[in-house]
């Protein structure tokens, strides 16, 4: 092996070793003798890129993941994405519904994100929303804040969840204004537009697809008062991850903390709904979707929507 090809493959390996999730649980010695012989006679870093793809594997934590450069500079250069699932609209009774799917890319995407979802939460409580759907069944991840960016007004101040590391060091995620912060720090796009009524009743929707930070989303809604959950559970990934760059632009994706909600509960597998609703496979319910039927009965049961 070289010595590029070794410097290169060493750091990423002591990336992991210092940062892993689950690093108290791994045999770092075995690990490093496996992915050394495994890059055998590389030369170049490029060479190193199977064995770092079987050591992020053998880290066992389901989430971590190792994108070569050009794989990395698409996921988060890209600026030409279609947020066409980012929709918010009133529902018979007087519900809002929001639906939220994931985000991944550049700045310039995650202001879009923020600007249209919150454009949508404003189009749907333009009836003073007695209650709320948040539909993240198609939200397979991404990243965290610009969601909870858009949801923030929803969810109402206060703490909403926080990352738990391997010793148990824990970071706060909070909403101020509408906004998402951590340990009190602003993630970014100021103060969100208020809802008319943000203590109103929630039904949040999930299913197989949603995963990583939209499990987070998921997360910050547990232990919210009068918040139900319907649907599927959830991919079951709820942990938190650090990009690393490295020196020829390949980027290591770490997992590095579990999600953990407001009372302290930690997650790290699927998170079951609180009503589960599997779709009827028959043709004649096609066009029935009843999992967002069994949220607006629940919501309009509620004293908040409940009709004189």
């Amino acid at each position: 092996m070289s010595p590029e090809a070794r410097t290169y493959l060493s750091r990423a390996l002591s990336i992991m070793e210092e940062h892993s999730l689950l690093r108290h649980q791994i045999d770092w010695a075995a690990l490093r003798s496996k992915a050394f012989s495994q890059a055998g006679g590389a030369r170049k870093s490029a060479d190193t890129y199977g064995a770092i793809s079987v050591a992020v594997n053998d880290l066992g934590d389901r989430h971590s993941s190792f994108w070569e450069p050009d794989d990395a500079k698409e996921r988060f250069g890209s600026s030409a994405v279609s947020f066409d699932g980012l929709q918010g609209r009133t529902l018979k009774g007087g519900p809002g519904y929001l639906s939220l799917p994931g985000v991944q890319g550049s700045q310039k995407v995650y202001d879009r994100y923020v600007q249209q979802g919150r454009n949508a939460v404003a189009r749907a409580d333009r009836s003073e929303a007695c209650g709320w759907v948040v539909d993240l069944r198609s939200n397979t991840g991404g990243n965290m804040w610009p969601m909870l960016a858009v949801v923030g007004p929803i969810l109402g101040e206060g703490n909403v969840g926080m990352f738990v590391d391997a010793d148990g060091n824990k970071s706060a995620w909070s909403i101020q204004h509408g906004s998402p912060h951590q340990d009190g720090k602003s993630a970014g796009w100021g103060a969100g537009p208020s809802v008319a009524k943000s203590a109103a009743p929630v039904a949040v929707l999930t299913g197989k697809r949603t995963g990583s930070a939209g499990e987070a989303v998921v997360v910050a809604f547990r232990g919210r008062p009068d918040t139900r959950f319907f649907g599927e559970e959830t991919f079951g990934v709820p942990t938190g991850n650090e990009p690393y760059r490295l020196s020829d632009g390949a980027v290591l994706l770490l997992t590095e903390v579990k999600d953990a909600d407001r009372t302290g509960r930690t997650y790290d597998a699927p998170i079951p709904p609180d009503e589960e609703i599997v779709k009827d496979p028959r043709p004649v319910a096609r066009n029935r979707d009843e999992v967002l039927e069994a949220a607006q009965i629940w919501l309009l049961e509620q004293a908040a929507c409940r009709r004189p």
